[in-house]
């Protein structure tokens, strides 16, 4: 049993590996593509098929992050008692929440004033736990059943606008990808609350599906059904093209750019649309490789067991190579200083390399980090004592 119990975990490791990877690609790409200090890629007006489909499979990383970072707390919660587990939360969520702006930010921009506050992935994850420190509390059908409410329905909410200044700066909080103006200061909100910590407590039952006395052929069982599940429904709702998401696909001027159109789902919030295509592959994902095992899923099994390692670790990376390529190709060091997000630097328009090369440079990236984050899960297995390791 513990050797099932072992691979089992392994699985989620791996899913939780493949989706730190393919977030670096992303990344690489805002910090080092031609094109993406002048159009957003899912412009489907400017876009083209490759870079597209580069932007959209890094679509997966998000709402696996904060799904299986519930799926963990249950995990947690098999040794503790529900007091200590909120605890655990809640302490767990205020760190991600100062380190999104301190250390992450600093990577993000290479600066550490507050005249502008990123809230990004890591932001939502640590509300998104704290949240769960006390929704674990209530029933677990009820709270099944409202976050099923909220994420199949807050896109009810999308016409919602408030003119007054505070309205609209709490409801920016909850709903909006905007900008808040507060005079000295602008906080970026990329990760508003709706309905991304409603997602976390579905992961946290998920993990049901993975206590050791559940049959595991039984398990890959309802994960293929509820994969699938969610897949097709996100086609169905998707070909009906009236609810799901605030953007309906349209045809385009190719075949390729119509396909492109029909996938291009809005992240900022999450749509109902985007969780489905997101969540559901994954999850059958989760059932094709539970029996997996090789040395290259084992290679991201590390790094799915280090994510807040590898996470903070490859943005500072990827800036620093980042100035280096801009010093080499005639840029200055400040212009790699950040003010808000780097492809909305007007002075790096005309800086970055083709597609291909932000290919290359995401493998060799992926290669040089490995042996670093192998290095740190070894660590961390030999010194389980060190109370600190657990929050990096």
């Amino acid at each position: 049993m513990k050797s099932d119990r072992k691979n089992r975990i392994k699985s989620i490791d791996l899913l939780r590996g493949v989706v730190m990877v393919i977030m670096a690609l992303d990344h690489v790409r805002d910090y080092f593509h031609y094109d993406a200090y002048f159009f957003d890629p899912t412009d489907m007006g400017q876009s083209n098929v490759a870079l597209f489909w580069t932007r959209f499979v890094t679509h997966f990383c998000a709402p696996v992050f904060v799904f299986l970072a519930g799926t963990s707390a249950f995990f947690v919660g098999q040794r503790l008692d529900k007091k200590a587990l909120s605890i655990w939360l809640l302490k767990r969520g205020l760190w991600l929440v100062v380190a999104e702006l301190t250390i992450i930010k600093l990577a993000w921009m290479f600066k550490l004033d507050y005249t502008t506050i990123l809230l990004q992935v890591i932001w939502v994850l640590g509300l998104c736990m704290i949240f769960l420190a006390g929704f674990i509390h209530l029933p677990k059908k009820l709270m099944i059943a409202l976050a099923f409410v909220v994420i199949f329905g807050h896109n009810l909410l999308d016409p919602i606008a408030p003119t007054d200044s505070v309205a609209s700066g709490f409801w920016t909080f909850l709903h909006v990808f905007n900008v808040i103006d507060m005079g000295s200061v602008q906080v970026f909100v990329g990760y508003p609350l709706i309905p991304w910590i409603f997602v976390m407590p579905l992961g946290y039952y998920f993990g049901e599906l993975y206590k050791p006395s559940y049959d595991s052929k039984l398990r890959i069982k309802r994960l293929f059904q509820l994969g699938f599940g969610l897949t097709l429904l996100f086609f169905a709702l998707r070909t009906l093209n009236v609810y799901g998401d605030p953007y309906t696909w349209a045809e385009q001027d190719s075949f390729g750019m119509t396909i492109a159109s029909y996938f291009n789902v809005t992240k900022y919030p999450p749509s109902l649309l985007y969780l489905l295509i997101t969540l559901g592959p994954s999850i059958i994902f989760l059932a094709l490789v539970e029996n997996v095992q090789n040395q290259w899923t084992e290679k991201l099994v590390v790094i799915g067991r280090v994510p807040m390692f590898f996470y903070i670790l490859h943005i500072y990376v990827i800036h620093a190579l980042a100035v280096v390529a801009a010093l080499a190709t005639g840029f200055s060091f400040s212009d790699m200083v950040i003010d808000l997000w780097v492809t909305l630097q007007p002075q790096l328009q005309g800086y970055g390399f083709g597609l291909w090369m932000v290919y290359l440079i995401w493998i060799l990236l992926t290669i040089a980090l490995y042996p670093i984050c192998k290095w740190y899960n070894d660590y961390k297995t030999e010194n389980r004592q060190k109370w600190w390791l657990s929050y990096l």
